[in-house]
C-alpha cells in the first residue's frame, strides 16, 4: 500500500497538479516546487514521511520533498527512537550482546543508560560527532507482558519464547498491528530448548516424554519406579508465566492432557532452579539448554529405541522433541530506519556468531555425514516391518550415502500441512543461502518422509510431494536465484527412517519431516 501512495503522489508531481493548502502541522513540497501537500505528520522513520492528508494516509519519500510547518521533524538531528519488550531470558544477555555487535558493524559507538534490571536504554552515536543515531529502549518482563505493551503502544518488538497465541494475534489485529502469524511479523534470533535436569550423581539417563508429564503431574512420586533410587522426587519449575513454563506445559503436560502437581517449587530464574537441582540428588527441574549450570541434562527415551539428547545438532534440526526457537515479533508498520537495518543484521552470519558465544544454539547450517548417523539407521533397521523391505533400506542408503545432510529441517504443525514456526524461519534461511551462492556448483536434495500410518508405497509418494512442496517453498522465497546455478532434486523414502513410535501425535509429527542433503 505505501508504495501505491508513493506513486500516486510522484503521479501528481508529474503532472504539476496544484493542491490548495489547508491549515495543518507540516507541508510537504516537491524539490522543484511545483506541488504541495498538507496534513498532519503521522511517522517520520528517518526516510519517509506519513501524514495524514485530505487524500488519507501517504507515505512519502523524504528525499523528495522539504517539509515546513511546526510539525517538521529536525531532519539534520533526527533520532530514530524504538523499544523492545518481553522475555528477560532474552533481554538479558542476548539482545544486548546483538546490539553491541550491530553497532561495531556499523562504525557508531553505544551507552547504556540503565535505570533498574528491566528497564534500560542504548544510544548509538556517530564516532566523530558524538550525534546520537538512535535511542532503543528495553521493558523487560516475560513473553505476556511483551505482548501486552505492544498492544498497548509501548513496544516496536516483542521478545517471545514461545510462539504469539491465538487471544494475542486477535487482538493485535483489532488493534491494526497484523497477522501476528504471519512469517513478515516475526523473525527467530536464535534456539533453545527445554531441557529436564537433574544432579549430576541422579543415575537417571533418559526419560519418556510421558513419565516426564507423568513426573511433574506428582502421579510418579519415587525415583524407583523409573529405575532410580528408593527415594522421594522433588519437582523444580519456573514461575508459571515465564516462556519455559508455557512450553512445557503446552508440549509436555498438555500432550498427556496431565495437571501440574501442587508440590511443584518454584523459581524466578533458571540460574536459580540448575543450582538448586544441582544440590539436591532427589530433585528433576525444568530449565533452558543454553542455562544448564551444575546441574545435568537428561535426554528424552522413545519407545521405540531412540534417545534423544539436547544438543546444538539436535536442536537444529529439531530432532529434539522440545526444541524451543526464541522470536522477536514485530507490528505491521514501518519502523525507523535504524530499527530496520538492526533487523536485516539479525539474519546475518555475525548476529549468529554471537548467538552461539553467549551460550544459545544459532541457526548456521552445518553439514552432518551419514556415519555420524548411526543410531537412526540402526533404529531404522531394528524396526523396519514387512512394508519397508531390505531393498528399500539398502536404496535410501544408496542415495544418502555420498551425501551430508544439513541442519535444516522441516516438520509440519500436528494435524496440519503447515510447517511450524521453525520450519518457516527455516524457509528464509534456506533460501537466503542459496541466493548468495553458498551451495553454489552443488546438487541439494530435499528427502522427504513419513509416519507409519497406511500403506507404505502411498507413504513413499505422499513424502516425496511434501519434499517438492518444501523445494517449492524455499525457491518462490529465494527469487534472485538462477535455475542453472545448482540442482534441486527431491526423493521420498516414507516411513524408511522413523525417529519415533507411531503410536502418537507427537512420534507421527516427528517422523513426518523433509531434511536437506547436500551432495
Amino acid at each position: 500500500m505505501g508504495l501505491l501512495r508513493v506513486a500516486f503522489f510522484a503521479t501528481l508531481f508529474a503532472i504539476g497538479l496544484g493542491l490548495p493548502a489547508v491549515s495543518q502541522d507540516v507541508t510537504l513540497t516537491s524539490r522543484d516546487g511545483e506541488i504541495s501537500i498538507s496534513g498532519k505528520l503521522l511517522t517520520y522513520d528517518g526516510e519517509f514521511f506519513r501524514i495524514d492528508s485530505e487524500f488519507g494516509a501517504l507515505t512519502l519519500d523524504g528525499s523528495g520533498v522539504t517539509c515546513a510547518g511546526i510539525g517538521c521533524p529536525d531532519l539534520q538531528g533526527f533520532v530514530a527512537e524504538f523499544t523492545i519488550a518481553g522475555s528477560k531470558t532474552m533481554g538479558d544477555v542476548l539482545l544486548p550482546a546483538l546490539i553491541e555487535s550491530f553497532a561495531v558493524q556499523s562504525g557508531m559507538t553505544l551507552q547504556r543508560i540503565v535505570t533498574d534490571d528491566a528497564h534500560f536504554t542504548y544510544v548509538l552515536s556517530l564516532p566523530d560527532t558524538d550525534r546520537a543515531v538512535a535511542r532503543i529502549g528495553f521493558r523487560l518482563s516475560n513473553t505476556d507482558g511483551g505482548f501486552a505493551d505492544m498492544l498497548a503502544g509501548q513496544a516496536d518488538m516483542v521478545l517471545a519464547t514461545r510462539e504469539v497465541t491465538k487471544a494475542e494475534t486477535n487482538a493485535a489485529k483489532a488493534a491494526e498491528l497484523g497477522d501476528m502469524t504471519q512469517p513478515a511479523r516475526s523473525r527467530i534470533v536464535g534456539l533453545d530448548g527445554v531441557v529436564p535436569v537433574v544432579a549430576p550423581d541422579n543415575p537417571v539417563r533418559a526419560i519418556s516424554l510421558d513419565d516426564l508429564a507423568r513426573l511433574f503431574a506428582g502421579q510418579i512420586p519415587n525415583w524407583q519406579e523409573i529405575c532410580g533410587p528408593d527415594a522421594p522426587v522433588y519437582l523444580y519449575m519456573m514461575a508459571s508465566d515465564s516462556g519455559l513454563a508455557q512450553q512445557f506445559m503446552r508440549k509436555v503436560m498438555g500432550r498427556s492432557n496431565l495437571l501440574l502437581s501442587e508440590n511443584v517449587m518454584r523459581h524466578g530464574t533458571a540460574a536459580e532452579l540448575v543450582d538448586a537441582v544441582a544440590k539436591d540428588p532427589f530433585a528433576i527441574g525444568i530449565s533452558r539448554f543454553s542455562e544448564l549450570g551444575n546441574a545435568r541434562r537428561v535426554a528424552l527415551h522413545g519407545a521405540c529405541g531412540m534417545d534423544f539428547a539436547a544438543t546444538r545438532q539436535s536442536l537444529k534440526t529439531e530432532d529434539y522433541p522440545l526444541a524451543m526457537p526464541l522470536f522477536l515479533y514485530t507490528p505491521a508498520r514501518r519502523l525507523p530506519k535504524t530499527a530496520r537495518e538492526f533487523l536485516a543484521f539479525l539474519r546475518s552470519p555475525a548476529a549468529q556468531r554471537v548467538v552461539r558465544r553467549v551460550g544459545f544454539v544459532d541457526q548456521q547450517v552445518s553439514e552432518v555425514g551419514i556415519e555420524r548417523q548411526g543410531q537412526r539407521l540402526a533404529n531404522a533397521i531394528a524396526l523396519a516391518g514387512e512394508e519397508t523391505p531390505l531393498e528399500e533400506l539398502q536404496r535410501m542408503v544408496t542415495v544418502l550415502r555420498p551425501a551430508k545432510r544439513l541442519t535444516v529441517t522441516f516438520r509440519f504443525e500436528t494435524g496440519s500441512t503447515r510447517l511450524d514456526a521453525q520450519s518457516r524461519g527455516n524457509v528464509i534461511l534456506l533460501a537466503r543461502l542459496l541466493e548468495a551462492g553458498y551451495f553454489g556448483g552443488r546438487e541439494l536434495m530435499f528427502v522427504g518422509f513419513s509416519d507409519g500410518e497406511g500403506d507404505a508405497a502411498v507413504n513413499r509418494k505422499i513424502a516425496k510431494r511434501r519434499a517438492a512442496a518444501v523445494r517449492t517453498a524455499v525457491t518462490n522465497v529465494a527469487t534472485t536465484l538462477k535455475p542453472s546455478e545448482l540442482s534441486l532434486s527431491i526423493e521420498g523414502f516414507g516411513e524408511a527412517l522413523p525417529m519415533a513410535c507411531d503410536d502418537s501425535d507427537w512420534g507421527r509429527g516427528i517422523n513426518r519431516r523433509v531434511e536437506v542433503w547436500v551432495k
